[in-house]
């Protein structure tokens, strides 16, 4: 049944009409038709018109989210994404509807099957925003072909966004993150985890911001006496190996990471050198991160001096050093080398190298690095595939032998007691050789590291600069 009502209307309803009008021939009773049928789907249980500036904050809280799927195919038809062209008419006749003073011209190189996509919106920048975000949701979700934003510009009143082809969805969805949803990480783990990072939230704000946050491996390290050698967040965010990271990226993740988790109080980068700003008054903690940061920059392959004040750790980066030590390094690994050659110039080099090295970690690092060198050519000449207590003991007993250092190491109760009872390399007639012998010790440590990594820990008995007359250690295997 058809029902029939008379209605008035004035100029101003008429010249909203007349779009509508336009598309039917002329034909008000079709527009109105259209009108109604577009109001109910847009509202199908009752009209609600909202406030301008509670609309214009509604879009501002939600910049930074992605809209979801449901409620995008209800603003925009997925059968559209066959033509650009009726995409581009359907979105702006959608926005004339909506009286929201914006337009879109979306452009491509071709109707039918494109390659490359660029849109532009003008008009108010945060309904610009939402809309050109919500096509951009659009075609990278229903397009058959993958596509990716590959840039996103800003200028004033005017948005220009470019998409391209790419190899795989997953691309153009990471592309929608990057640039649209940068807080829909945030809100969805907030979200699943509400009490949780409330509670959080509360112990900061209470603190003032004096919680330091770090990962329970860290934490675990921090309980068991060690300095943790690694950084398990910079690796995470890295999304690789710390070994595997550019300088210029580690520096900026360090700053990143330190100061997020409130490590220290803010990081400062010049060049390749930093200066960290804490608030710690225990000297040992502050040298403890201090080894840290030289540790993981080291892994790094790079090298550098630590610096300690009264508020600032300084760490300067050392080039020369490190270049040098990888010319020794080299020396050790020549491909026509043997053990019995290796350990001559390890030997060598401990002298060698006491006149270029003119800071503490640097015998470190050199005493390190030539423990592993030993190792890897032990391994290539004895056909090593896994290390364990029994090789391990068997290796140190066949490299003292060779240097002519008196030593033992017995099995006890599934650890290693390695003693060394006169030491040739550290002696030289009736003078101690500390500085050789600390290259020596750290050798130890990288032959340690390198065979078991983080699955032994190695407890320091006695040590002749203590006093006594041999050295003594203890390997338990984890």
């Amino acid at each position: 049944m058809i029902h029939t009502k008379n209605i008035s209307l004035d100029d101003e309803c008429l010249k909203k009409m007349e779009l509508f009008a336009k598309r039917h021939g002329g034909n008000f009773s079709s527009a109105m038709r259209e009108i109604i049928c577009n109001a109910e789907r847009a509202f199908p249980e009752r009209s609600i018109a909202i406030d301008e500036s509670l609309f214009n904050w509604l879009l501002n809280e939600i910049d930074g989210r992605l809209i979801p799927d449901n409620i995008l195919n209800t603003i925009i038809d997925p059968s559209l994404i066959n033509r650009i062209d009726e995409l581009n008419k359907f979105i702006n006749r959608r926005l004339s509807e909506l009286a929201w003073g914006i337009s879109v011209n979306i452009d491509c190189d071709n109707t039918l099957s494109p390659s490359n996509i660029l849109m532009q919106t003008t008009g108010t920048y945060q309904k610009s925003r939402f809309i050109i975000c919500a096509i951009s949701q659009f075609i990278v979700k229903n397009s058959l072909v993958p596509f990716a934003i590959k840039s996103v510009v800003n200028l004033g009143d005017e948005i220009k966004v470019e998409l391209v082809k790419t190899s795989n969805k997953k691309e153009g969805l990471n592309s929608l993150t990057n640039f649209f949803g940068s807080s829909e990480e945030i809100e969805t783990a907030i979200k699943n985890r509400h009490a949780f990072w409330k509670c959080i939230v509360n112990r900061h704000v209470l603190s003032n911001y004096q919680m330091v946050t770090i990962h329970r491996n860290y934490y675990e390290d921090i309980l068991s006496g060690n300095t943790p050698m690694g950084e398990i967040m910079i690796e995470t965010i890295a999304k690789k190996p710390i070994q595997e990271i550019p300088l210029k990226e580690i520096l900026s993740l360090i700053k990143q990471v330190y100061e997020a988790s409130r490590v220290v109080d803010r990081v400062e980068i010049k060049n390749s050198d930093m200066i960290l700003f804490h608030s710690y008054r225990n000297k040992e903690a502050i040298e403890k991160i201090k080894k840290q940061l030289i540790m993981l920059m080291e892994t790094n392959g790079h090298l550098y001096d630590g610096k300690i004040t009264a508020n600032m750790l300084c760490f300067e980066h050392r080039p020369d050093v490190g270049m040098k030590i990888n010319e020794i390094i080299n020396n050790l690994k020549s491909s026509d080398s043997r053990l019995d050659h290796q350990l001559i110039l390890f030997v060598t080099s401990l002298k060698e190298f006491k006149n270029l090295a003119d800071t503490p970690m640097s015998i470190s690092v050199l005493g390190r690095r030539m423990g592993e060198a030993l190792m890897q050519e032990y391994e290539k000449d004895n056909n090593i595939k896994e290390w364990n207590l029994e090789t391990f003991q068997k290796a140190f007993a066949t490299i003292d032998s060779k240097i002519h250092r008196d030593s033992e190491l017995k099995l006890e109760n599934k650890n290693l007691l390695y003693r060394i009872r006169k030491c040739n390399i550290t002696q030289e007639g009736e003078t101690f050789d500390a500085y050789v012998c600390r290259v020596a010790r750290e050798a130890f440590k990288g032959a340690l590291n390198h065979a078991f990594g983080n699955k032994a820990e190695m407890e320091i008995k006695k040590l002749i600069t203590h006093g006594d007359n041999y050295c003594e250690v203890t390997i338990r295997a984890l």
